[in-house]
């Protein structure tokens, strides 16, 4: 299936590992010319090294900090002039730490909503009106399974990231008639980094081993398994592309059954 991404620009948070680096890979492999944006210079290199040399796509990284808006500009600035425009924006950010409500202080809260949702907001900013002029866009927000299922310890996650889905669903209605579609995945268990830090302070906290920790994550989902990165890729490159001109405005999740509710 062509997916007509060939020549489109994307850029892609948080892509030096994990979900935001089998996206870019992805988008790479569908032809695209993507940018990668991630905290550590060296992890990012290579991953942008590697997705380049596999797909033969323009890929290009910009080492930043998307929880501070001066950096969030540079690199809305870098790859306009890089690509001279922005056809697919990915938001994604590296998880909150986990914790109950009373491990938290307001300096916890405010750098989660800074990294997960002013970073959002502020990218979404930096690409809208050059959508709207070629009213063509697509805006994709990775969050998680906890915003339509509560994931205990996470509070802040599971707070932060709801508030991304309030503003993809509310903005999807206000671009849908520049040809913009706004959609948010996802992840469940997807065997990444993430998961297996979630795994460590769980297994810290009930005093047992992380290994147990997984398997039971595992017993959680239906298809008794971990997600592949490759599979939430998938349906991220579905959403970027033509043939989803008309979705928009939705969270689906890629958790093999996970969430439970029936919408």
């Amino acid at each position: 299936m062509d997916l007509g991404l060939r020549g489109k620009t994307a850029l892609v948070a948080a892509a030096s590992r994990g979900l935001g680096r089998a996206v870019a890979r992805e988008l790479a492999a569908e032809g695209a010319s993507v940018m990668m944006c991630a905290r550590g210079a060296e992890t990012l290199e290579r991953a942008r090294a590697e997705i380049a040399a596999a797909t033969g796509s323009d890929v290009r990284a910009i080492v930043a900090d998307l929880s501070d808006l001066e950096q969030i500009t540079r690199v809305a600035r870098e790859t306009m002039e890089a690509f001279g425009r922005v056809d697919v924006l990915v938001t994604n950010a590296g998880g909150p730490p986990a914790g109950p409500f009373d491990a938290h202080g307001w300096d916890a809260w405010e750098r989660a909503v800074n990294l997960t949702l002013r970073s959002a907001v502020e990218l979404t900013r930096a690409v809208l009106r050059g959508m709207r002029e070629r009213q063509w866009g697509r805006i994709i927000n990775i969050t998680s399974i906890a915003v339509k299922q509560p994931v205990d310890n996470l509070i802040l996650s599971n707070s932060v990231r709801s508030a991304v889905t309030g503003l993809a669903r509310t903005l999807a209605n206000e671009v849908a008639t520049d040809g913009i579609t706004v959609n948010n995945i996802l992840p469940g268990y997807t065997r990444t980094e993430r998961v297996e830090e979630l795994a460590d302070a769980n297994a810290k906290k009930e005093g047992v081993a992380p290994e147990a920790i997984l398997a039971r994550f595992e017993r959680e989902i239906p298809m008794r398994r971990l997600g592949d990165v490759g599979e939430f890729a998938a349906l991220a490159a579905f959403l970027a592309s033509e043939r989803a001109s008309y979705i928009t405005g939705q969270s689906i999740a890629v958790d093999g059954g996970w969430i439970r509710s029936l919408l």
